[in-house]
């Protein structure tokens, strides 16, 4: 695969030797595929999976092979939601939020991936389940209602309106925000323009965006996780940097499963899985906590007009 000056461009400012990103960019590793189990795990196991990572949920397998997981019939029974490696990840920053907070909301929640693993990780009393693009909702609600979610609500509004209707509410928030989709390109996925500045600018406005909204909806001792599925550092570690001087009564928390992989671009506590690393395509994670004082967020188009 032929990578573009854009790809070699971000790399070099990624890396201090960007061979390996870039090699695993042009031979990607296509057997990414991982399962999260909604039910008890059969047995025998009906796929060949890989060795269990150290940060790898005890629900979760990464498989290998030729296994068609999506056809087969206990998925069609909601035994479990396919999903990247990188994705289970990303999820894992999870760990550090204490188990069964009252409200999770997961503001960009189709396909469902995040929602089901929140679900699964923290056992939520009650989940809203937003997703702002309409044609988007058919696949999350059948999401969730095939895998047996039953705590879930689904909601379509812009994270504006979430945050009016839901202030201070969630104990729980996660952001698996749009972004300009770089990994598919460790998939061996087409992505013309991910890599282009005009693409990584207009996503990470976006982004901003959608966190100012977010943060909104946390209530004070709350957590919020930030995460994508994209390399560049201004979609990443900047917006983190960003939202903690927007937002100075949120701190970003250590999560110590995730330790091995702090990212190399910030003192800040926030996570990368890189492609060479030859696990999953790519993914960016990183959790916020809310001061448990009383104090109210700013307002969200005051954080983005300063």
């Amino acid at each position: 695969m032929e990578l573009s000056n854009n790809v070699r461009k971000l790399a070099a400012r990624l890396f201090e030797q960007p061979a390996p990103f870039l090699e695993a960019l042009k031979s990607p590793v296509l057997d990414t595929r991982a399962i999260a189990w909604t039910k008890a795990r059969p047995s025998p196991m009906p796929f060949d999976v890989h060795p269990p990572e150290n940060w790898q949920p005890s629900f979760v397998d990464r498989l290998r092979g030729e296994a068609q997981a999506g056809r087969h019939e206990l998925h069609e029974t909601g035994a479990y939601y396919c999903l990247d490696s990188s994705s289970v990840f990303a999820s894992c920053v999870l760990t550090a939020v204490p188990t069964h907070p009252d409200l999770l909301v997961d503001v960009c929640a189709s396909p469902g991936g995040k929602s089901i693993m929140g679900w699964l990780m923290l056992s939520p009393k009650r989940m809203i389940c937003n997703e702002t693009i309409g044609k988007r909702l058919g696949a999350l609600k059948s999401n969730l209602t095939r895998c047996g979610v039953q705590v879930a609500e689904v909601t379509c509004l812009d994270p504006s309106r979430l945050a009016e209707q839901m202030p201070s509410e969630a104990e729980v928030v996660i952001v698996d925000a749009p972004c300009s989709g770089q990994s598919l390109v460790a998939k061996g996925k087409e992505a013309p323009g991910a890599f282009h500045p005009a693409t990584i600018n207009m996503n990470a406005n976006r982004q901003r965006r959608i966190l100012a909204n977010a943060a909104q909806l946390v209530k004070p001792g709350g957590h919020l996780a930030y995460i994508t599925c994209t390399y560049s550092e201004k979609e990443n570690e900047s917006n983190v940097e960003w939202f903690l001087k927007k937002f100075p009564h949120f701190k970003a928390v250590s999560v110590p499963l995730l330790d091995a992989f702090q990212s190399h671009l910030s003192r800040t506590p926030c996570y990368r899985l890189w492609p060479q690393q030859n696990v999953g395509a790519g993914s960016f994670t990183a959790l916020l906590v809310r001061d448990s004082a009383q104090d109210q967020p700013r307002d969200s188009t005051q954080a983005l007009a300063g």
